[in-house]
């Protein structure tokens, strides 16, 4: 019997391999749950990031914190699936302090972007999901060259997102590009960790 309680124990068949893929991930799904519980007024005050008076006191929470909210669960989930497959292969090769500020960094710089270049609301954590694709194409790069594949990766990834700018329709296309291109920043910038 103890040795098949011993075999129950999550601890003997899981692994926490990357905390801050999985604690992010953790955070969206509070987020959209209070907006749930709340009929999206914490999502409208906490986890949307649009035009108001830099005087208000959530202006600059909503900067970053834009990157926890999404607008339903279809969203969180396709959002999360990208996420959860490409965060902890960066995670393991840049590490998690690095990588929450890659994070951190892409959400502040798409939700600023947002603002300058938008007049609608944003939420979700695709700017991010697109640093990290555009990061992990650029985890193969070795002695100072580009590996094919970034290019490749960059190419598609970011021209679909570059012809969507003419379309109408409720993805943001200016937050993909511009993690895309904060990933591409990164992977080019900064050293794996050892």
């Amino acid at each position: 019997m103890s040795k098949l309680m011993k075999n129950l124990n999550p601890r003997n068949w899981l692994e926490l391999s990357s905390p801050v893929t999985l604690g992010f991930a953790g955070l969206s799904l509070i987020a959209l749950i209070l907006g749930w519980l709340t009929r999206g007024a914490a999502t409208r005050a906490l986890f949307m990031v649009y035009r108001s008076s830099p005087a208000a006191p959530l202006f600059y929470p909503r900067l970053v914190l834009h990157a926890l909210g999404h607008a339903d669960f279809a969203h969180y989930a396709s959002n999360m699936a990208l996420l959860l497959v490409l965060g902890p292969l960066v995670e393991k090769q840049y590490g998690g302090a690095r990588l929450v500020l890659m994070m951190l960094v892409t959400a502040l710089v798409t939700g600023l972007t947002h603002l300058l270049l938008s007049s609608g609301a944003a939420l979700g954590a695709s700017g991010i999901v697109f640093m990290m694709i555009l990061l992990a194409a650029a985890s193969g790069r070795s002695s100072g060259k580009i590996p094919l594949s970034l290019l490749l990766v960059a190419l598609i990834y970011l021209g679909q997102e570059l012809a969507g700018l003419f379309q109408r329709d409720n993805v943001s296309q200016l937050a993909h590009l511009i993690g895309g291109l904060c990933g591409l920043g990164f992977g080019l910038a900064v050293r794996k960790k050892a």
